[in-house]
């Protein structure tokens, strides 16, 4: 009989860190091994993706919908002359004040006629906040969001308050759900997305934007986010293979944080708290996380070989460092298979020296935050994998 577990993995210290093993993400759920490239594309990864979807996310839907694009503003002489800043309203479904998102763009100006790599991502507090701050903690996120820093780097950025898509309760009645409802329905069946699947889907409709921006390198946009925003970079880039690069920022549990180790907040934890964030299959694995098919390295395998960053720090115990730097090294065998180097680290690394490779991985000082000095390693991972020489 076929292993299908990587094995009893042990913390630096010989504590054991998951009981039981991890699922392999190159075994194939009839024991059969992946030994190639065309196997893993033909046969794990659409078996992967759908265990993701029917059993934690959610199942995507794949109804075809109007949107609506409306340019609000364009400022050509931002941030000092710097940048042009746009917003743009894309609205869904039949009706033009149908449910949306503004997207908030901030493209170089320099050099002209360049297409800029771009970071794109939803944020907490609204548009207003992630470009002037938010007065009740104008340093905390103003570094969220460091606008001019990314433009000076030649990035530009785009983001969106989450919000928009579907307003963070658990209650489906608002947001983008209701459009894809059958007659009589008001919740997401048991399979169907929850939140983060309504939010990942908004990135992959605000990626369809940017596409069309001739100003903007369609082949260049990396998807960045912070906490569960984190988890919804991971799930947009996995099932979105348009996306050149993600970003996971303090993701913890449903994120890249190993599901087994039970450190930190868990399933059981999650799925009480926000039980909207996924779908309703998912709180069957409270406290029984070794029951689960999947673990979230193999979350990170579904966007191999595309470079993928994970971002941890060192006092936010409750998303789980350790098990964060854990979902990269065992996604490796992955992006291995597919001919890329996968995390050149077997070990966690120091506080504030980061490893820079395919997949990359750095622990900070502090806590649960995206802070400047997280979007400066984001940036140097973005100009090693993704810049394009002149």
């Amino acid at each position: 009989m076929v292993d299908t577990t990587i094995g009893r993995l042990a913390l630096p210290d010989g504590r054991l860190s998951v009981p039981g093993g991890l699922p392999d993400p190159l075994v194939c759920a009839d024991g059969s091994v992946v030994t190639s490239a065309e196997e893993w594309y033909a046969r794990r990864r659409p078996e992967l993706l759908e265990l993701f979807a029917s059993q934690m996310f959610g199942r995507t839907p794949d109804t075809a919908i109007a949107v609506h694009r409306e340019v609000l503003s364009e400022e050509p002489a931002a941030l000092d002359g710097r940048a042009t800043r746009v917003e743009v309203r894309l609205s869904f479904g039949p009706a033009s004040d149908g449910p949306g998102m503004t997207l908030l763009i901030h493209l170089p100006n320099e050099p002209a006629g360049d297409r800029a790599p771009t970071f794109l991502g939803l944020n907490f507090r609204g548009n207003q906040a992630a470009e002037f701050g938010d007065p009740t903690e104008p340093d905390v996120l103003r570094q969220r969001w460091p606008l001019e820093r990314m433009i000076e780097r030649g990035y530009a950025v785009a983001t969106a308050w989450y919000e928009d898509l579907d307003p963070d309760v658990d209650d489906f009645s608002n947001g983008v759900h209701p459009l894809f409802y059958t007659d009589g329905q008001t919740r997401p069946g048991p399979d169907e997305w929850g939140a983060i699947g309504a939010w990942a889907w908004g990135l992959s409709r605000a990626l369809d934007h940017l596409q069309e921006d001739s100003r903007v390198d369609p082949e260049r946009v990396i998807a960045v986010g912070h906490s569960r925003l984190g988890k919804t970079a991971m799930w947009a880039a996995a099932q979105d293979e348009r996306f050149a690069m993600a970003v996971s920022n303090n993701s913890g549990c449903g994120g890249v944080a190993l599901s087994r180790r039970r450190h930190g907040e868990t399933v059981d934890a999650i799925t009480r708290r926000f039980p909207h964030w996924f779908c309703p299959n998912f709180s069957a694995y409270a406290d029984r996380e070794e029951t689960l098919a999947f673990d979230q390295h193999q979350l990170v395998a579904l966007i191999a070989p595309r470079p993928f960053y994970i971002a941890s720090a060192q006092d936010d115990d409750w998303a789980d460092p350790y098990g964060e730097f854990l979902g990269g090294r065992y996604a490796s065998p992955v992006y291995e298979l597919l001919g890329v180097e996968g995390l050149a680290a077997t070990e966690l690394p120091p506080v504030s020296e980061p490893v820079l490779s395919r997949i990359g991985y750095h622990i900070r000082p502090g806590g649960h935050a995206m802070t400047a000095y997280d979007w400066e390693r984001f940036a140097d991972a973005a100009d090693r994998h993704l810049r394009r020489s002149r």
